[in-house]
């Protein structure tokens, strides 16, 4: 493989901070394949000497990729390139679909699937009177088999059977659509907030970390709610895409 000097410049008359100079062509390079999961990378301290950084400039620019999930340290190893953070459109498809088309491996645990009495925002969005009986489905999804997100979800009863074995190899909205459920349009919110304790265990995160949350509305043709989310994803290893349109 060809030195990285050969295919990181640095410009000291930019205005851009080194660091981040440094890391951004690192990052593409790593987003490119260039640098595929599992590379290791010199030390911090040779590779301040080969770009003439400051040690303290490197051991920025490797922290900034840490956090971004692109880069993990680890004892007795050093630093290696990481599987590249998965990107999601934010369209009306399933987190199955997406990682499929992402060429990932998905998987998925199911926590539990149950009748409970509609709540809070839960019957809100499903136009329910609060205690009529819901579907709750609570699953924790996989990628490459490392958790990235977990997803709750309610549905108005009777409206699609089940089962733990296809919800644990497929996804959801693939199944509501089988059971001729036509998914026309959703209204949903994004977000973020601090990893609780509970959350940190089963998305092998440290309690307090920065999770992105998404909580949709799914329709039908006819306007109908039929389905509400409520889902939690690791920030290290995920984020949403949009495009936007000026008017």
């Amino acid at each position: 493989m060809e030195p990285l000097t050969k295919k990181i410049t640095i410009d000291r008359s930019s205005p851009v901070p080194l660091y981040f100079q440094f890391a951004q062509q690192l990052q593409s390079l790593i987003e490119a394949g260039e640098l595929p999961p599992g590379t290791r990378l010199s030390n911090e301290i040779t590779m301040a000497d080969e770009f003439g950084l400051s040690r303290p400039t490197m051991r920025q620019a490797m922290q900034h990729l840490v956090n971004k999930g692109l880069l993990a340290r680890k004892r007795g190893v050093g630093t290696q390139v990481v599987t590249n953070r998965i990107r999601r459109q934010v369209e009306l498809t399933s987190l199955y679909e997406d990682l499929e088309r992402d060429g990932r491996h998905p998987s998925t645990q199911v926590l539990s699937i149950e009748t409970v009495p509609a709540e809070g925002e839960a019957a809100a969005a499903l136009r329910l009177e609060e205690g009529q009986p819901v579907l709750s489905v609570e699953r924790l999804r996989l990628a490459d088999g490392r958790p990235i997100a977990l997803l709750r979800n309610h549905l108005p009863e009777g409206l699609v059977e089940l089962t733990l074995e296809a919800l644990a190899e497929g996804g959801l909205y693939q199944l509501l659509r089988r059971s001729g459920v036509a998914l026309s349009t959703a209204e949903q919110t994004i977000g973020a907030r601090g990893a609780t304790a509970a959350e940190a265990a089963l998305l092998d995160e440290s309690r307090g970390a920065t999770l992105l949350t998404m909580t949709r509305t799914a329709f039908d043709g006819s306007g109908r709610p039929v389905e509400y989310g409520s889902h939690v994803y690791r920030a290290s290893r995920y984020s949403f895409e949009m495009t936007v349109a000026a008017h």
